[in-house]
């Protein structure tokens, strides 16, 4: 049975840090793409950032680039997303997803998904 489990959420003010994990049961992360999306209240959910199985390639969001960092730890079986320099705009529920999606900025393509992390960052 596949598990993903975030970690890490919680409130912040403008411009401090978090980092999230995703620890992944059931599934290999290095042989599937690991993405990170989120939604906020009213508003669709979103493309944050992904690794890929193909030779780790990763893919960031634009309104992340410079800001969030994705990476993998094959022994862990985890995912990290380090947020910098966060913006009140970023508050959501953040959710990690894994997966062999043929396009990894779209969810609907990734196979499983965890619970979800709240992040709260206040101005």
């Amino acid at each position: 049975q596949v598990q993903l489990v975030e970690s890490g959420g919680g409130s912040v003010q403008a411009g401090g840090s978090l980092r999230l994990s995703c620890a992944a049961s059931g599934l290999t992360v290095s042989s599937n793409a690991v993405g990170w999306f989120r939604q906020a209240p009213e508003k669709e959910r979103e493309f944050v950032a992904a690794v890929s199985w193909i030779g780790g390639r990763i893919y960031y969001s634009d309104f992340v680039k410079g800001r969030f960092t994705i990476s993998r730890d094959n022994a862990r079986n985890t995912v990290y997303l380090q947020m910098n320099s966060l913006k009140p705009e970023d508050t959501a529920v953040y959710y990690c997803a894994a997966g062999q999606p043929g396009i990894v900025r779209l969810g609907s393509q990734y196979r499983y998904w965890g619970q979800g992390t709240q992040v709260t960052v206040s101005s």
